[in-house]
């Protein structure tokens, strides 16, 4: 695989705990949180533990799948375990209920299905999803996944990372096509993810499925990149993609409600852990 040269992994950071699970675990947030692969000296420096004791907790994060290392041997990143556990935080989340209820106004309002999503791997995944009460309508309930490149969340969430982050991300396999229209060629789809991340929205015009649009926006996040979309979904034969952007203002509005929700949320947690 080509650029796996590290970029900087920028101010040094803390893995702290009263016991070896919690700096663990605190390791664990660190690692989650670079959007790159990593090597056992880059963490040394990163966050000044003694290289045998960062490479034993390695090790052990190795054995559990939370992490793995690249063929190169010394490179790691996230695991299988991990990236499931995340997906079954987001789908388990208490939040459901609220981020629900503002999907079905933003239904009443539009008059279309609509879904909350995230990306995992290379694919998106639904974690909510309100249908339209029309009878004409395709059903893709939670957990659903997706390709990513050929939706409108995926290329969203995907026009965030740079150069590296993508090629790992496609490096698995070709871009298969679905339909006539699906974006197969990696030069046309870093052209489309250019003009996403400029405009601030991504459409999915008939690229998975024939006959179905899509217009996706980011939840906004305090990090500066988020890995959550709000999507509305419609048949061609009601909504063009030119209509679905006439939309925006109320995704948008909902995607800040959720993005409330979430910040609420936090700060509750955070108030009842005692900081």
């Amino acid at each position: 695989m080509e650029n796996l040269t590290e970029p900087s992994l920028g101010p040094v950071g803390t893995v702290q705990g009263e016991t070896p699970a919690l700096r663990m675990i605190a390791l664990l947030e660190l690692i989650t949180s670079r959007d790159q692969l990593f090597t056992l000296q880059s963490l040394v420096d990163q966050t000044g533990i003694p290289k045998p004791t960062l490479h034993r907790m390695l090790q052990q994060l190795e054995n559990a799948n939370l992490i793995t290392r690249h063929s190169d041997g010394r490179h790691y990143a996230t695991g299988s375990r991990m990236r499931r556990l995340a997906e079954d935080t987001l789908l388990n989340d208490t939040r459901n209920g609220a981020r629900n209820a503002i999907l079905r106004d933003l239904v009443e309002q539009v008059g279309e299905s609509c879904n909350i999503t995230a990306l995992s791997g290379n694919e998106v995944i639904y974690l909510d999803r309100v249908e339209t009460p029309e009878p004409i309508r395709v059903h893709l309930g939670p957990g659903s996944r997706v390709p990513a490149h050929c939706s409108a969340s995926g290329k969203m969430i995907v026009s965030q990372f740079g150069v590296a982050q993508r090629e790992r991300l496609w490096e698995n396999g070709r871009l298969k096509r679905f339909t006539a229209h699906t974006i197969t060629e990696y030069s046309a789809l870093d052209h489309e993810l250019a003009r996403i991340r400029q405009q601030g929205y991504a459409v999915d015009q008939q690229e998975y499925i024939d006959g179905l649009v899509c217009i996706s926006v980011l939840v906004p996040n305090a990090s500066g990149r988020s890995n959550m979309c709000v999507a509305v979904q419609a048949p061609i034969m009601r909504k063009r993609a030119s209509d679905l952007e006439e939309l925006l203002p109320l995704l948008q509005r909902a995607a800040e409600d959720i993005a409330r929700i979430e910040d609420l949320n936090d700060d509750s947690e955070l108030e009842a852990s005692g900081w």
